[in-house]
């Protein structure tokens, strides 16, 4: 019986070599990816998501909502003097209110005010711009600088930045107090 089976093993064998070639070639049969060690093939596994808490603004809808004197800037040299045309336009104030979702303002390209929300980027920049968008995307605006009194907005498109310039807002009257009205003169 050892016999007959040793003489049919290796006819056994080279039928199930031709068998396991014939599916490697058809593509019938499928190996297992190996796991990447150090980036040396493989499937590469996603990215581990940020650890920690979530960005944090660098600016709160509050600390901006008001009346601001408006103008922009397409150079950086032209900047204090745009801060000086911004202070003189306090008469037609550009008006950022507050909103459910940050803060109620002008869009580019839109005449309507819009909800926009105050969001940070992981690399620690803050936007203002439509609450559908991830910080950083095209119709947001990058925060530049904030003091209390002036805020510097830059587009993050750079065609929208190209026709609109830098935004420098100057807050009208004193910080807390309410719009002047003008008064009845006396008789």
């Amino acid at each position: 019986m050892t016999g007959s089976v040793s003489r049919r093993l290796p006819a056994f064998v080279v039928v199930m070599l031709g068998c396991a070639l014939a599916g490697c070639a058809s593509g019938g049969i499928s190996m297992p990816s190996m796991p990447s060690f150090g980036g040396f093939g493989g499937d590469q596994p996603p990215p581990p998501a940020p650890s920690g808490p979530p960005p944090r603004a660098a600016i709160s809808p509050e600390e901006i909502v008001g009346r601001w004197g408006y103008s922009a800037f397409h150079k950086p040299e032209d900047r204090a003097r745009t801060e000086a045309q911004a202070r003189g336009q306090c008469k037609q104030p550009y008006v950022i209110n507050r909103s459910s979702t940050g803060v109620a303002m002008l869009g580019h390209d839109n005449p309507k005010v819009q909800d926009m929300v105050i969001k940070a980027s992981q690399d620690g920049k803050t936007y203002v711009g439509p609450g559908d968008q991830e910080a950083g995307g095209a119709d947001d605006r990058e925060l530049v600088s904030f003091d209390g009194r002036v805020l510097v907005l830059r587009w993050v498109d750079p065609e929208v930045a190209g026709r609109y310039g830098t935004m420098v807002l100057v807050r009208c009257g004193a910080e807390g107090t309410a719009p002047r009205t003008a008064r009845a003169k006396p008789r």
